[in-house]
């Protein structure tokens, strides 16, 4: 079995349901399985120290879990059009994994959720590719031959899965968001194997 890792930060849960859409979409793909990971917060308060395992949900990351999978989701709700801070700590502490060239080829794709529709969506999508694109890695999108695409109302785009959460947060993803966050999840999957045996 080859590892998908489905990284996220979530605040109210919303990318967290997300990412679970994602894993499963990786999983309708023989012969790939899911690893759901998330972030650890971050602080401005110094002296804060979280511990090294959460609470509750999913692990956090390592650079191992990156170096490690055959393809990334990277999920992040939007802060003012970008990835939030924690998602932005982690990504900056993979410059050994840069520096090797451990991440060339691997394909990735990013998903997000906002408070409103123009929340900044595609823009936030669009920060998290950045630094993926540096890795070297071969970014994969959503295709408009998934129809959701075209008729959803809220969230979706080709850059890849969004979900429009509301002023409060507490609107649930509709049918089209689920459909597209587990088409997305499969689409990379099915990416990530013909990569795979290409190479092989």
């Amino acid at each position: 079995m080859s590892d998908i890792l489905v990284l996220y930060d979530s605040r109210h849960g919303n990318v967290a349901r997300m990412a679970r859409c994602v894993a499963r979409g990786v999983e309708r793909v023989d012969g790939m399985q899911a690893c759901v990971r998330t972030v650890a917060p971050v602080s401005a308060n110094c002296e804060a120290v979280d511990p090294p395992v959460p609470s509750s949900g999913p692990p956090y990351a390592t650079l191992e879990d990156l170096e490690r999978c055959a393809g990334l989701a990277l999920g992040s709700p939007t802060r003012f059009g970008n990835m939030t801070a924690a998602m932005k700590h982690f990504i900056d502490s993979t410059s050994a994994l840069w520096l090797t060239g451990k991440l060339a080829g691997k394909p990735a794709a990013v998903f997000t959720s906002t408070s409103s529709m123009h929340g900044g969506q595609e823009t936030t999508l669009v920060s998290m590719m950045l630094p993926l694109l540096h890795h070297g890695m071969v970014i994969c999108g959503l295709p408009y031959s998934e129809p959701e695409l075209a008729r959803t109302r809220s969230g979706g785009t080709p850059y890849g899965a969004s979900h429009l959460a509301g002023p409060d947060s507490t609107r649930a993803l509709d049918t089209d968001e689920e459909h597209l966050c587990v088409a997305l999840g499969h689409r990379l999957a099915e990416l990530a194997r013909r990569l795979a045996t290409t190479e092989g």
